[in-house]
């Protein structure tokens, strides 16, 4: 199959282009960004209509990945964020359309059920409230997902939402919770903990992630919704203590002010992944950890490699 992928110069895209090169799949790159390795790329922004079309015209699928993710970012320029997040998703989709694509694939997130009703059993088919969106970015989701369905509805066009845990690995944002943590490490710097430490979520390595997409794409993937949420609930005070383990370091620990807006996690069921499309994570958290580690130190030649246990 011959399969786009929007974003696929990014941290999640780039694995998943991995992914699907190594299922077999031809893949090209569709990102103002060039990819990480030799593979077709055209340089298109999601907001040029006609660009997406020209680009995608010779493809059987295409994964909508190209979004404004940062949440800080997204406070920032919430007109870009809604721009990019929203009215990119319907060109990526007006594009699929007309091109009479197979899937497209919605690459959604586990924040959406910060507008979720209730706390506990949290699943595909649990009803959202507008008035508890809570954050910008959560709502371009939901409004992303919303154009999904509504383009099925009215035009057909097949479609697969993923909504992501929240993914971890080699080549993700230096601004990420994870990634400061273990640069703060690595510097000797304190380790600052936004809020209580309390809060959690379920991580969920990227390569597990991106292993999904391709699973996805079989028949049991269409038109369908899935949560792609990591195997347990992780605390951000874990995430510091298991830096700390991994690097043999002494980090001072420090607290400050939460993120307005923060998802502060919740249970979700990722069952139907598993049951629709035999997909479960494999990797657990400090093992997956361990990796990134061990990636960013060869990247990037630190001497700390001689501090990690093990």
């Amino acid at each position: 199959m011959r399969v786009a992928v929007t974003g696929g110069a990014g941290f999640i895209g780039s694995h998943v282009v991995d992914q699907l090169l190594e299922a077999g799949h031809d893949v090209v790159v569709v990102d103002m960004l060039p990819p990480h390795r030799d593979v077709e790329a055209r340089a298109v922004d999601v907001l040029d209509l006609d660009g997406l079309q020209q680009a995608t015209a010779d493809c059987d699928a295409v994964f909508h990945l190209a979004a404004v993710s940062n949440v800080k970012d997204v406070e920032r320029d919430p007109a870009r964020a809604v721009a990019v997040n929203v009215v990119g998703t319907t060109n990526v989709w007006e594009a699929a359309r007309r091109n009479e694509l197979r899937r497209a694939v919605l690459a959604s997130t586990v924040w959406v059920y910060g507008a979720a009703v209730g706390q506990r059993g949290l699943d595909e088919r649990t009803p959202m409230v507008v008035d508890s969106i809570g954050h910008t970015y959560t709502a371009t989701k939901l409004a992303a997902e919303m154009v999904v369905h509504s383009m099925h509805d009215l035009y057909g066009q097949p479609f697969t939402i993923l909504r992501y845990g929240i993914p971890y690995g080699p080549r993700m944002r230096s601004d990420l919770v994870i990634a400061r943590f273990v640069d703060n490490a690595l510097a000797g710097r304190p380790i600052t903990i936004e809020g209580s430490g309390l809060q959690y979520r379920n991580y969920v390595y990227v390569e597990d992630l991106a292993r999904a997409h391709v699973l996805a794409l079989s028949d049991a993937g269409e038109n369908e919704v899935f949560n792609l949420e990591g195997p347990e609930p992780v605390s951000v005070r874990r995430i510091a203590e298991a830096v700390q383990l991994a690097l043999d370091h002494r980090v001072r620990i420090v607290h400050g002010p939460a993120r307005a807006g923060d998802f502060t996690g919740r249970e979700v069921s990722a069952e139907r992944a598993r049951t629709r499309l035999g997909w479960e994570p494999r990797v657990g958290f400090e093992d997956g950890l361990r990796r990134y580690i061990e990636w960013l130190v060869d990247e990037t030649g630190e001497a700390a490699a001689s501090t990690m246990n093990g």
